[in-house]
C-alpha cells in the first residue's frame, strides 16, 4: 500500500489542510481515529515496561536500575551476614542448605511514563499494512494501556510539523482517552497535499517539551523515524538520559531496504518530484546505501549515549511485534 506521498506529487496544500478529515474519511492503515486505538485496550499483553529485568536487558537503565513498579519486590537470595535482620531469614533455604540464608527486598518505585511520539509528514508513508504515522499511534496506544493497567501514570508530547499537545503523566483512563484524542487528531491532519517541514525543529521541539514534563525517574519512550535528526536531537536525548530511562521506537517501513527490481515511483516533497526508475542498477545500489547508512547513524549515536532503539515494521503487526520485543526482554529470553 504505497500511499500518494510516494506514488505521486502532492498537490498545494489547501486552506484547510490543517482540518481532521471526518470519521467517514478515515481509512484503516492510513489514518486512525480514537476508537480504533481505544480498542487496542484488548491487544496489551504479554509486554510490559516496569517488569523487573536482569542488567543487561533492554530497559536496565543508566546504573543497571530497573523499570520499577511500587512495593517491595524480591532482589536475592544470599548468605547471612552479620548484621542482617533475622526477620529476612529464609528458613526453608536455611533448612536445605546447613547454611544460614536471607531474602533481600528492594523497594520499588513509581516509574511515570512519557510518550514522545512523532506525526510529521515524514512518518505519513507506507507500502504494506500502514503508514508510519498509524504504526506510530499504535504503539502509543498499546504502551498507554499497558503503562495504566499496570498501575502507573502516563503522559505524552504528541508533535507534527505544525504544533505539538502535551498532557502531563495521569493514572486514569480518561486521562489516556484524551492523550489518544490528541494524538487521532493529529494523525488525522496528515494527508499526500500537506507541506512537510525539512529538518528536526519540530523533533528537538518536542525532545525540549519532554525533559520540562519528565524531570527525573520517568521512563520516556521517544516514536519516530528520527527523520532530520541531528546534534541537538542527540544532545536533548542525552540529557533525557541523564535523568531519567529512556527507550527509542524507530519506526520504519521495509520498502527501502527491499526494493523492488523494476518499475517507476515518483517522489516528491510539496514542491518538487522526481521520478526514480527500479530498473537501473546504479540507482538501487545509492537508495540502499542511503538507507544502511540511514540505520547505522541511528544505531551508533544511540548506543553511544545508552539508550536501546527498537526497530518496530509498518508492514508488520504493531501489538504482535511489541509483544515479541518487549516480553521476551522482559522475561530474560534470548
Amino acid at each position: 500500500m504505497t500511499r500518494d506521498i510516494a506514488a505521486r506529487a502532492r498537490a498545494p496544500a489547501s486552506a484547510n489542510a490543517d482540518r481532521a478529515p471526518a470519521a467517514s474519511q478515515v481509512v484503516p492503515g492510513v489514518s486512525v481515529d480514537l476508537a480504533a486505538l481505544a480498542s487496542l485496550e484488548a491487544s496489551v499483553r504479554d509486554f510490559h515496561f516496569r517488569t523487573r529485568q536482569p542488567v543487561h536487558s533492554l530497559l536496565s537503565g543508566r546504573h543497571g536500575s530497573r523499570v520499577h513498579g511500587r512495593g517491595l519486590a524480591f532482589e536475592e537470595l544470599r548468605l547471612y551476614l552479620p548484621g542482617d535482620d533475622v526477620r529476612t531469614m529464609d528458613w526453608r533455604v536455611t533448612a536445605r542448605t546447613g547454611k544460614p540464608h536471607v531474602r533481600l527486598y528492594a523497594e520499588e518505585k513509581e516509574r511515570p511514563v512519557l510518550l514522545v511520539v512523532d506525526q510529521r509528514m515524514n512518518m505519513f508513508f507506507g507500502s504494506r499494512r500502514a503508514m508510519k504515522s498509524v504504526t506510530a499511534a499504535e504503539a502509543a496506544a498499546l504502551a498507554a494501556w499497558r503503562v495504566v493497567a499496570d498501575g502507573d501514570r502516563v503522559g505524552g508530547v504528541i508533535f507534527g510539523d505544525a504544533d505539538q499537545t502535551s498532557m502531563a503523566p495521569q493514572r486514569s483512563r480518561h486521562g489516556v482517552l484524551h492523550l489518544l484524542g490528541d494524538l487521532a487528531r493529529h494523525n488525522q491532519r496528515l494527508r499526500a497535499d500537506a507541506r512537510a517541514q525539512r529538518g528536526a525543529a519540530q523533533l528537538n521541539g518536542a525532545l525540549e517539551r519532554a525533559l520540562r514534563l519528565a524531570h527525573h525517574d520517568h521512563l520516556v519512550i521517544v516514536i519516530s523515524d528520527f527523520d532530520g535528526s541531528d546534534d541537538q536531537t542527540r544532545h536533548l536525548m542525552l540529557a533525557l538520559r541523564s535523568r531519567n530511562d529512556v527507550l527509542s521506537v524507530l519506526v520504519y517501513d521495509p520498502f527501502l531496504l527491499e526494493l523492488p527490481a523494476s518499475g517507476q515511483l515518483v517522489v516528491s516533497d510539496g514542491e518538487l518530484q522526481v521520478e526514480l526508475g527500479f530498473g537501473h542498477e546504479a540507482l538501487r545500489r545509492n537508495v540502499r546505501s542511503f538507507a544502511d547508512g540511514h540505520s547505522a547513524a541511528l544505531m551508533d549515536w544511540h548506543k553511544a549515549i545508552g539508550v536501546p532503539l527498537l526497530p518496530l515494521s509498518a508492514a508488520e503487526d504493531t501489538a504482535t511485534q511489541l509483544r515479541r520485543l518487549l516480553g521476551r526482554a522482559a522475561s530474560g529470553a534470548p
